[in-house]
């Protein structure tokens, strides 16, 4: 009887104690969500005040920019967050990254549509990373832009696989403007001329330029990069090709964002500004 009633307290003890350890963890657990929800929230901010400010400077309106919060290092949690903030435009370099976040975010969005039928539906899918041509497909499935067209060949088996799957990708044109060798991008010199075979392509909808400036703290050499991208962009409108939906300039990451800006840029593809 006296072993009974000690393994009894013995028992009682561990399951409290253990309660104690759940509650604790999960206070924990909400501390460190709620930490990150305001980390997030601040850097977006500081972010939209730097675009803002270099809208002034360069005679433009922050509604002309579009921000591209890209994943790539990114918890779910703080992907969760970013879209609970409103925004819904993602960006990925990794095909096999991208499939599996992709799912996960899905299902997160059903899960917070059936408890709130306001919340948003879906989310787009930005591919910003060298594409190869035989993941041409599982990008498809997944993405509503590709920013990283650079070759007439990735194009025409982006082309050929969308018109099976019936789809009409938004692309953009890469352009390796800093000309470093070890970049992706299509030659400063090809640009217009792929450009407008590309958009001769049915199944296509080319949208726009993209490049990315040379990784250097010389901010000038940052500036012409971006600036020759914007003067390729100039021509290939001047010439009309793409038509009216050829509109967009795809340039300025984390640390470089404010010069793109005041370069032209219409697009942003921020990661660690936002996630680190």
């Amino acid at each position: 009887m006296n072993i009974c009633r000690q393994n009894s307290r013995t028992l009682l003890g561990f399951c409290l104690e253990i309660a104690g350890k759940i509650r604790k963890n999960t206070c924990v657990e909400f501390v460190w969500s709620m930490t990150v929800m305001s980390t997030i929230a601040e850097r977006i901010q500081t972010i939209q005040k730097n675009i803002e400010a270099a809208c002034r400077r360069s005679g433009r309106e922050p509604e002309q920019i579009q921000l591209i919060l890209v994943t790539k290092t990114a918890s779910m949690a703080a992907i969760q967050e970013v879209i609970r903030l409103g925004f819904t435009d993602l960006g990925e370099n990794r095909v096999q990254h991208l499939k599996q976040i992709a799912d996960e975010v899905d299902a997160f969005l059903k899960q917070q549509q059936a408890e709130n039928p306001s919340f948003p539906k879906q989310v787009r899918w930005h591919m910003i990373g060298h594409l190869q041509r035989n993941k041409v497909k599982q990008t498809l499935q997944v993405c509503n832009y590709i920013h990283s067209v650079d070759t007439l060949r990735l194009a025409e088996e982006i082309n050929t696989v969308a018109a099976k799957l019936d789809h009409h990708p938004n692309v953009l044109l890469q352009v390796n403007c800093s000309e470093e060798p070890q970049k992706y991008g299509a030659p400063v010199g090809a640009a217009v001329h792929l450009a407008e075979q590309i958009a001769s392509m049915p199944n296509l909808r080319l949208i726009g330029l993209m490049t990315m400036a040379p990784l250097t703290m010389n901010k000038e050499v940052v500036r012409a990069c971006f600036a020759r991208c914007r003067e390729i962009f100039e021509e290939i409108r001047a010439e009309n090709i793409g038509g009216a939906k050829f509109k967009h300039l795809s340039m300025g990451m984390s640390q470089d964002y404010e010069i793109a800006v005041e370069e032209g840029a219409t697009i942003l593809r921020i990661g660690s500004a936002v996630f680190a």
